[in-house]
């Protein structure tokens, strides 16, 4: 029998703003790690691979081991969910790890989707809604995966954070011209970010070129406005709650027994915003859905598959 306590596993979600990573030694996580973004969608491949490798030997300096001690690294990355594009993820980061001498013994590459799932369940079937910079749904049901959203913000992802601070932002151009109502948005933007200044509406067009801000980052304002009153701000954050709704309403249609267990994870949800409280009781409108806490974050998802791989081949190559 498998004595977990004797092996050593790194965990890393790697998300659209932010990437974490722990290392699970003597069966207690024993180093975490906070970095930017891995999304290949935002920094491609061969980014997103050298920034998981630093976390994994970043990750190994804290706890004072060598990365060859690792039995298991379980990685989950935004944006990658066909098996090509997790293969070559895998392999570009152990041939990056050959290039610095650095030992990788098993590495599982795989979207982050699926270790939120699995942490937030552990392992059983459910519906868990991730809300994040992207917005995605992701159920299990008698070991089948259904899948819905998770498109990326340039033909989806509604209600996601891009979404929101994307939506927030055309409203406040709109306001501008003269073709919708002004909002309070817009004085927030310019307070924000220096080089706009809503005298030159064509500033916001510069500020955004030049990358001083992403849609994602303009969400917490659409969030304040919406909460102090402001209507196309608070419409905006009702949307996003009914168009999240859908995500898990889509899914338990391929559920044969209901109602199914619904967890919602992402920063937004970790931040118990506005748009968690609206979302919260969109769901339980649905009489389809129950609403449950998860059990575990995306991190545990990653250990716990990290584990099967441990039990199913003990001598890992």
């Amino acid at each position: 029998m498998i004595n977990i306590k004797d092996y050593t596993i790194i965990g890393i979600d790697g998300g659209g703003t932010k990437t974490r990573g722990v290392i699970f030694r003597d069966g207690k996580v024993q180093s975490e790690l906070v970095a930017g973004t891995t999304r290949i969608g935002a920094v491609g491949v061969g980014e997103s691979c050298e920034r998981t490798l630093n976390v994994i030997t970043e990750l190994c300096n804290k706890s004072g081991i060598e990365t060859g001690e690792v039995d298991a690294i379980v990685v989950g990355l935004a944006g990658v969910w066909l098996e090509e594009e997790k293969l070559r993820s895998r392999n570009l980061i152990k041939t990056l790890a050959r290039s610095q001498r650095t030992v990788i013994n098993e590495i599982l590459v795989t979207s982050d989707a699926e270790i939120a799932l699995e942490g937030a369940f552990e392992g059983k079937d459910g519906i868990m809604t991730i809300v994040g910079t992207g917005s995605i749904a992701l159920g299990k049901h008698k070991n089948h995966l259904y899948r819905c959203g998770g498109w990326g913000i340039e033909l989806d992802d509604e209600g996601s954070g891009a979404w929101i601070g994307r939506e927030g932002l055309t409203a406040v151009v709109r306001g501008l011209d003269g073709r919708g109502k002004m909002t309070v948005l817009a004085k927030e933007i310019e307070n924000m970010y220096p080089t706009i200044n809503l005298t030159e509406p064509r500033t916001i067009v510069k500020a955004y070129a030049e990358r001083a801000f992403e849609y994602q980052n303009l969400t917490p304002s659409v969030m304040k406005c919406a909460a102090d009153g402001d209507d196309i701000c608070r419409d905006i954050i009702n949307s996003a709650a009914q168009h999240l709704a859908e995500l898990p309403a889509a899914i338990v249609k391929n559920f044969k027994s209901k109602p199914a267990d619904v967890a919602l994870m992402g920063g937004i949800i970790d931040a118990d915003t506005l748009l968690k409280n609206l979302l919260e009781n969109e769901i339980m409108k649905n009489n389809d859905l129950r609403l449950v806490k998860p059990k575990g974050s995306a991190l545990d998802g990653a250990i716990a598959i990290g584990v099967k791989m441990i039990q199913n081949d003990i001598e890992l190559e």
